[in-house]
């Protein structure tokens, strides 16, 4: 069966891609009575999100990206962990082939929560169906979302979601769509279906989420979703793996942690090497400037994506039930333009203010976050430092975000403002720890997220 979605394909790109209303109402009428639940009370919201790039195709066996490679999977099946920010009484996957140029075959699906590494609870094990079928054909530059199933979903629990991929994800020329850094260890099988399977054939491992855009559960009217949107410190680099330690998932613990509130989901749409105003062509520069290898051909959705102005009508303002929106992003908008006077200050608060008034025309609250001190780090320059520090008093002085988020402050050394203190930065002088993530969370206001 073929599907698209009317919501979130690459429409606005490619018109021919566009679902018609009759095949969007035919897939809601085969979908189970329990997805008109929020009529009693109850609505569909994400639970755990990501933001796809481009995995670029492999050249002779050489490693892909940012991730381990080559990452290839043919005929296999693909075990997936993510980890929920909220409960809910049933689940639903949304898959994405955003931004493939061949159609994504998946011959079956699955969902269950896991127990540690490949193994799941067999009690709450669940095939998935996409229009009541087991198999979905995913066109290029669209979306699926499955049916529902009934499964209680705890909070900050692990999910295991199975995709059997008949194809070959590196027969498409333009690449895979995937996200690079997930800091999560997923299961590649050995060849054939084995969706559901107690003991699940491991081929291999790797860290990335192939194909996966975000998660749903049936929750209570009303549930806030805060959608993080940001590059590497969002995401989470430098990170330790399979811990939960972005700054996000310390957000979304101390939120269910919080007594006598409906917690809100946390979405965490960050980028490594995202920026607000620029595409990733900007590699080019980032690698002549480092000494590194020739950089590839362009192709401006790989590894760091498109920028944070191009895509935060797909990754924020869609995603079901978005109430709060936290922007930590531009060091690598001044960190990669090196001694460059371009882009200056001015343009950088042009593009937040440009996201601000597009989420204020959705009704959402929107806060941001300053940049922190990337001193020592391998783009530092005493150029990129001035503009920080004046991006930076901008933001807490402007009030053209609804409130400040101050990072900044949390994790810089008060006797060398421009550095992290030590403990709380991974060794790059860029990334935060662990623990450095976990002070960012912990400088997060919980009342910005109460009822307004």
């Amino acid at each position: 069966m073929k599907l698209g979605t009317l919501w979130q394909g690459r429409c606005w790109r490619r018109p021919t891609l566009v679902v018609t209303l009759v095949v969007a109402l035919a897939v809601a009428l085969l979908a189970p009575a329990r997805a008109g639940a929020q009529d009693e009370g109850y609505t569909w919201v994400g639970t755990w999100a990501t933001a796809p790039v481009v995995l670029p195709p492999s050249q002779d066996g050489a490693p892909q990206g940012l991730g381990p490679g080559p990452v290839r999977i043919q005929n296999q099946t693909v075990r997936q962990i993510v980890r929920t920010s909220i409960g809910g009484s049933a689940v639903r996957v949304a898959v994405t082939n955003f931004f493939g140029t061949r159609p994504l075959d998946v011959g079956a699906a699955h969902v269950a929560v896991r127990v540690d590494g490949a193994n799941i609870d067999a009690g709450t094990a669940r095939p998935l169906r996409f229009g009541g079928q087991p198999t979905v054909t995913v066109e290029p530059g669209a979306m699926v979302v499955s049916d529902p199933v009934e499964l209680g979903v705890p909070a900050l629990a692990d999910l295991a979601i199975d995709l059997y991929l008949t194809g070959d994800s590196s027969a498409d020329a333009a690449g895979a769509t995937y996200h690079a850094a997930g800091l999560t260890t997923s299961y590649l099988s050995t060849t054939g279906d084995h969706t559901g399977a107690a003991e699940f054939p491991v081929e291999r491992t790797f860290q990335s989420w192939f194909y996966l855009s975000r998660v749903e559960v049936l929750a209570p009217e009303g549930s806030p979703v805060i959608v993080t949107l940001g590059d590497s410190i969002t995401d989470g680099t430098a990170s330790t793996p399979d811990t939960n330690s972005r700054w996000p998932d310390f957000l979304a613990r101390r939120l269910v942690a919080r007594a006598g509130n409906t917690p809100p989901a946390v979405l965490n749409v960050g980028i490594a090497g995202n920026r607000v105003l620029s595409d990733n062509a900007g590699l080019a520069m980032f690698r002549q400037n480092t000494d590194g290898p020739a950089p590839p051909p362009p192709n401006p959705n790989a590894q760091f994506g498109p920028s944070a102005l191009s895509r935060f009508d797909r990754e924020v303002l869609e995603q079901p039930g978005v109430t709060h929106v936290i922007v930590l992003e531009s060091i690598n908008d001044i960190g990669m333009a090196f001694e460059s006077e371009s882009p200056t200050v001015e343009e950088l608060i042009a593009g937040h203010t440009t996201l601000v008034e597009r989420a204020h025309a959705r009704g959402l609250q929107i806060y941001g976050g300053t940049l922190t001190p990337f001193d020592g780090a391998f783009y530092f320059r005493d150029a990129g430092e001035t503009k920080r520090q004046a991006f930076n008093a901008w933001l807490r002085t402007s009030g053209v975000y609804d409130a400040v988020i101050d990072f900044d402050a949390a994790v810089r050394d008060p006797a060398q403002p421009s550095k992290f203190q030590e403990a709380y930065h991974s060794g790059d002088w860029l990334h935060p720890s662990d623990e450095g993530y976990r002070v960012m969370a912990q400088a997060i206001d919980l009342a910005l997220f109460d009822e307004r």
